[in-house]
This record gives structure tokens, sequence and C-alpha cells, in this order.
């Protein structure tokens, strides 16, 4: 760990966790494929989170899996800032700000400079308009970098769970740095929105001045908007067919709803071992594996196999 830090350039900790239309763990993963990260660190989970249910499979018990924390690392090629990327599999359920505490103690310990959330904002956006940026920062000049990307700044309000409290603890510690919030529709804030996620990702990378291909979440964005947008429009005709006039926003989408029973079958097992042989020969392919995880619904199931891809920096 002491050769890691003293190679590093200015870097920025970037920090993303499960949540509302899995816009900020999205978005992090997609940054973590497409740049060619590599694990740096581990935090331990034991003291954060208990033990809820074990898995049973073919009538096996498995030994009790606790959600990892975990660190990747990019090295900016012109040596201006590495990011250092954070995953948190889970938010812990208690003792949230001693372990923001613990990690902005190693973000001190890897002199890092800046310290960046992602997070999702609900709005009465239209699901196929473009999702805007909201920002808010701890300290004066990051504000000023914010405002000059035209992004819309929080004037009041709170930013909930980790995401909010992490920077927090940065401020006290005197670390500067701020939070990314991708709109997403209100009505559909349980699915994932990856127009947020490329919102906030866009905004991050012209901030950061690197550069990442954006191409394929774009396109991701855009085919969940229409999708979106297709249900949101039958849903309304069925509300007028009804006569309901309760509104469209109380409604509960009914699509993407994940079947307990749904087994994958071996055509299944079979392209998502030709995904991870990709993957493994081109890192940049393994965000095209995660989708197809994601949409198998299984991405849980494979979760540690596919971070482990990022063990190690890429020799391409």
């Amino acid at each position: 760990m002491t050769d890691e830090i003293q190679k590093l350039t200015k870097p920025w900790l970037l920090a993303v966790w499960p949540g509302m239309g899995q816009v900020a763990i999205s978005a992090g993963y997609y940054l973590m494929a497409k740049m060619g990260m590599h694990l740096l660190a581990e935090f331990s989970p034991r003291e954060l989170f208990d033990v809820e249910h074990v898995e049973v499979k073919e009538g096996l018990i498995h030994p009790a899996r606790l959600p990892r924390s975990r660190c990747f690392l990019w090295r900016d090629p012109q040596k201006r800032h590495d990011i250092i990327l954070f995953i948190g599999e889970a938010q812990p359920p208690s003792r949230k700000r001693a372990f923001c505490n613990a990690l902005v103690s190693f973000a001190i310990q890897m002199n890092v400079e800046r310290v960046f959330t992602f997070a999702a904002m609900a709005t009465q956006m239209h699901p196929e308009h473009l999702a805007r940026v909201f920002a808010a920062a701890t300290d004066e000049s990051t504000l000023a970098e914010l405002k000059k990307l035209n992004l819309e700044i929080l004037a009041e309000g709170h930013i909930g769970g980790l995401n909010g409290v992490l920077l927090g603890e940065a401020a006290e510690a005197g670390l500067h740095g701020g939070c990314l919030l991708g709109e997403m529709p209100h009505i559909f804030s349980q699915i994932p929105f990856p127009g947020a996620s490329f919102a906030v990702l866009k905004a991050f990378c012209e901030l950061a001045q690197i550069t990442v291909d954006l191409d394929e979440l774009d396109e991701q964005a855009a085919d969940m908007g229409r999708k979106l947008g297709k249900a949101l429009a039958q849903v309304e005709v069925e509300l007028e067919k009804a006569g309901e006039t309760e509104s469209v926003e109380e409604e509960e989408p009914v699509e993407n709803q994940p079947d307990p029973e749904q087994k994958i079958g071996p055509l299944e097992e079979r392209r998502i071992t030709e995904l991870f042989i990709q993957a493994r020969a081109d890192r940049t392919k393994a965000y095209e594996l995660k989708q197809e995880l994601d949409r198998l619904e299984v991405f849980e199931e494979y979760e540690d196999d596919f971070l482990d891809l990022f063990q190690k920096p890429d020799t391409r």
C-alpha cells in the first residue's frame, strides 16, 4: 500500500452505493469497466453488517455472505489526478458516520485531494426527456466549478444516505468535493434509470477533464427512456378508460419485476461464460457483461466473479 500511495498523482475519490434507480452504482460500474481500473483496497464488513439470511441451493445451506466495500484505481496517463473509485455493495444499516469517517481517513492516507459522490434526484420528469444533473459542493471553489458546467445547483434540501454523510465528514476534514445527482422520473424510482447515470458521468468527466466513451450508456439510456415512455402512456390510457382520478405518480410500475422462480438456462449460462472470457481479454467489454447479468437478474450471484476481473491492472 505504501508503494501505491507514493505512485499516486493528486488522486480524487469517487464513492458510489446502490440506491434509487441504481443511478450511482451503475455509473460506478460503467466507469470502472471503461477505464480499466484495478483493485486497490477492501474494507472489512464484519463490524458494519449483520447476517439476516443464508442461501440454500439444491438443498445445501451456503455460508452467509456479507456485502463488500472495495476501492478501485485508475492512473491518469496525463498525470493530472488519478481516480480512486469506492464501490459499496450496500449501505450499512447503522454506524454510517463511523464508516464514512474511516473512508475519509483512508482518503487522507492516500493523499486524496477531492471527494465526490453520485446520487439520484426524483422529479416529475418524463422518462424520454434528458436527465438534468443537480449538484452541491463542500466548498466555494468546487461550487464555482459546478456552476460553470451549467448544472442545477441545490439551493436547499438534504442528501440522504452515505452519499451525503460522506461529504459531511469530508468537509469536516477539510477535503473539497461535492455530490452530483442525476434526475429520474419519480414514478419509476424502483427501476434502473441509465439516463441519470449517463448524465452524472458526463458531468463528472467534464469536471475531472477525463475522456470516457459513454456511447454504450447513452444508447442504453435512450432505449430505457423509450420503453418507460411507452409504459407511462399505457398507464395513462388505462387510467383514462377506467375513469380513475388518482395521479399517475401514485401508480407502481408492474414491469421489470423479478420472478423468484426464474432460472437461467444452458444457453444463458453459455452466453455469460462467453462474455466473461471476452471481458478477461478486453476489460472494456465488462459493461456488456454486466448488462446481460442485470437483464437475467443474476448479477448478485456473479458479482464477486465480475469484480475479480478488476483485481489486477489492465496490461493491454
